[in-house]
């Protein structure tokens, strides 16, 4: 089984920086970097207002844990969004190629 996570991070740069290394850690078989993204959400007792920039990695089930730890670890946000979309049906040999390259820590 294969997840899109979805992180959003607070600019290019560091999301840049988190990308590559989940990837070059083989935590992620790949990562979307969608920058320019708007936020409006609630924080500390006040809605705010961000310019964000949006990750969408694919993750194996099976390193999504060790995946979690890595991104909190490298990222700005005292609460960062990190969030897992299981992935029901994909082309066979796509979910595959997920499979083969996210691999959990050993």
């Amino acid at each position: 089984m294969a997840y899109l996570a979805y992180i959003t991070m607070p600019d290019r740069e560091n999301a840049m920086t988190v990308a590559r290394v989940i990837v070059e850690s083989r935590l992620a078989a790949g990562v979307n970097v969608l920058p320019g993204a708007l936020s409006v959400y609630r924080w500390q007792g006040g809605v705010r207002e961000a310019e964000e920039c949006l990750l969408v990695a694919q993750v194996s089930r099976a390193a999504f844990s060790n995946f979690c730890n890595v991104v909190r670890r490298h990222h700005c946000h005292e609460v960062p969004c990190i969030v897992a979309l299981s992935v029901e049906a994909g082309h066979t040999p796509f979910m595959r190629w997920i499979e083969e390259n996210s691999l959990p820590l050993s």
